[in-house]
């Protein structure tokens, strides 16, 4: 099947939705990217913080996940139809904190309502009905990605086959809430944070820079960054060495695409998650899962520890975990497909044929 012609990007009205909190978010819109043959099993893909719906990209080459979805892949977009919403709360076309507020007349900002990961797995169920899909292949992701999927496995156990999480534990640590916490500081430290409601000429671009160099230090190992720049002299005005150079570039490249307060919604998002909330503990929400579960864990990630990972896939019904040794940390999700890949296929094409 030729990709270009089974790709379709777009928005969907959703309409009100009643959040976990309570509150009613009125008109919410989800942005969507769509791939794969309409008649195929239908995989859902969850992005992880400053990610997207964008998974594919436009030209099959630009997508944030294309090494492993593509026509022949890993998961082959030749048999499945692969879809990616972009998150509530997130800058890319959902309902966030860029939206226009109907009570002001004016965006959001700081006035746009705290989510929780049970309201992103919700808006992603009602934008699926809107699409005429009531059952899925398998949910994957990584990360935040991760956090909804497992979310899914609880919220709605019926509606997959597979569940594929990613770096991604039953509940976020307080070592990871720390980290947070120092990524929300730095953002609300910027002199033009203005409590939320910056203007376009005066936006938290240094805060929202520093708060990117903190998480950045998170997603990659100390090995990595050690064999990678080997205390080298930085090649730009910016900075003594290469690596200071390269934290300065990921914080100007996030400020570029990303908005600080929608940064600050998924942050507060991601401290929220925790499967057992209401229902006496992760261990028996996890119980509640009926899909297979296929979990991976990753070496040297600080955030999101293998063995947490791994003590989840053993507490589920159907659970198998798989330990990635790779120098990258936290975001071995993103690279080596190699590496891993080849047991997604494989849960993908029998799932019953996998050991547990």
């Amino acid at each position: 099947m030729d990709l270009q012609q089974s790709y379709q990007t777009g928005k969907l009205l959703i309409g009100d939705i009643v959040l976990e909190s309570g509150n009613i978010l009125p008109n919410v819109e989800v942005a969507f990217e769509k791939s794969g043959p309409a008649s195929g099993e239908t995989v859902l893909v969850c992005h992880a913080l400053t990610g997207d719906q964008f998974a594919i990209g436009t030209d099959a080459a630009t997508g944030w996940w294309n090494g492993l979805l593509q026509p022949g892949g890993y998961i082959d977009t030749r048999r499945y139809q692969v879809i990616t919403f972009n998150v509530l709360g997130g800058c890319n076309g959902t309902t966030s904190a860029l939206s226009v507020n109907p009570d002001s007349g004016s965006r959001y900002a700081a006035a746009f309502p705290a989510i929780t990961i049970r309201d992103m797995v919700l808006v992603q169920r009602l934008a699926l009905e809107k699409l005429g899909i009531a059952h899925l292949k398998a949910v994957i992701g990584g990360s935040l990605g991760g956090m909804q999927v497992l979310e899914w496995g609880v919220m709605y156990p019926d509606f997959m086959d597979v569940l594929i999480p990613l770096a991604a534990t039953p509940f976020v640590s307080d070592y990871a809430i720390a980290y947070n916490h120092l990524a929300k500081t730095a953002i609300t430290s910027d002199p033009d944070w203005n409590d939320g409601y910056y203007t376009p000429d005066r936006l938290p671009a240094a805060g929202l820079g520093l708060a990117r160099m903190v998480g950045m230090l998170t997603y990659r190992s100390d090995h990595q960054y050690n064999e990678r720049f080997r205390r080298a002299a930085s090649r730009r005005d910016d900075a003594a060495y290469e690596v200071e150079s390269y934290l300065n570039y990921q914080g100007e490249k996030l400020v570029n695409r990303f908005d600080a307060n929608c940064y600050m919604t998924l942050l507060e998002a991601m401290n929220s998650h925790d499967i057992g909330r209401g229902r006496g503990g992760w261990q028996a929400a996890a119980r509640r899962i009926d899909a297979i579960v296929l979990t991976f864990g990753f070496s040297r990630d600080l955030l999101f520890p293998p063995e947490e990972i791994s003590r989840f896939a053993a507490a589920v019904p159907r659970g198998r975990h798989v330990d990635v040794d790779t120098i990258y940390g936290h975001d071995g999700f993103l690279l080596e497909f190699e590496k891993w890949g080849h047991h997604i296929r494989e849960v993908l094409e029998q799932p019953m044929k996998i050991s547990y």
